[in-house]
């Protein structure tokens, strides 16, 4: 039975997903946060319950990448789909005034192509999280974004609008230019080459574990004092601790 509760818990996170997806579709995207951040979690605890179990095995690992497709990758791409569409209809902040801004009606649904562009993050995911299964190097060390860190990324944007709405950041976040960038910002660092430490220990050794630690109390450090806002900080700052310790990640 024991071989079993990884991959149950795995599910979860596949039904967590599901569940995020009816939220981001109607356009409510803190409830899409909710359970994508609920699916995270059973995230994490599937991969560290299958190796305290020892019951690692290859259908794990393949459905492990099946619900994070799902939870991290289909949910943020409806979610940057809806972003991109809502700035192309006529906001008072910024208006694509060209062809690409036309609507496109198809048996009663309404489409923009333009917005279509979020989708590249699924595609993008996608790619990345085939080729995590097949690269056997990334065992202690990511290369490229892990594809949940990506997924935080994209939802802190409505995230930040709903809890910490100010003038300057609606202006930024409603300009459909600067989410169609951050959508291609996104889907380069997924399946860029730069190698980025992980969050996974081994042990719970200061010594051996120092970056992860310090990592980790400055982003609880951001996260209480910046809140959303943290949450691109916290992944800039992934990011250049990864490149300034290049040498230490193996």
């Amino acid at each position: 039975m024991k071989r079993h509760i990884p991959n149950i818990v795995t599910g979860l996170n596949l039904f967590s997903g599901c569940i995020a997806i009816l939220f981001a579709v109607n356009s409510h995207y803190v409830g899409a946060a909710l359970f994508v951040f609920l699916g995270i979690f059973f995230d994490f605890f599937d991969g560290l319950l299958a190796r305290k179990l020892n019951v690692q095995s290859p259908l794990g690992i393949q459905l492990d990448s099946l619900a994070d497709m799902i939870t991290c990758g289909v949910v943020p791409g409806i979610i940057m789909y809806g972003l991109i569409n809502d700035a192309l209809g006529g906001g008072t902040i910024f208006v694509v005034e060209n062809a690409w801004n036309q609507t496109m009606s198809w048996d009663g649904l309404k489409i923009r192509p333009l917005a279509l562009l979020g989708f590249l993050i699924p595609v993008a995911s996608a790619y990345r999280l085939a080729k995590f299964n097949l690269d056997e190097d990334q065992q202690t060390y990511f290369k490229g974004l892990p594809v949940p860190a990506n997924t935080l990324l994209i939802l802190s944007i409505p995230l930040i609008l709903h809890f910490q709405y100010n003038i300057t950041v609606s202006n930024l976040f409603s300009n459909v230019w600067f989410l169609i960038g951050f959508t291609l910002l996104s889907c380069y660092l997924l399946n860029s080459n730069i190698k980025l430490f992980a969050l996974k220990f081994k042990t719970w050794s200061f010594k051996e574990n120092k970056i992860r630690y310090a990592f980790l109390i400055i982003s609880i450090i951001l996260l209480v004092v910046f809140h959303f806002i943290a949450i691109p900080i916290i992944i800039l700052l992934y990011i250049l601790v990864s490149l300034f310790t290049q040498q230490s990640i193996s």
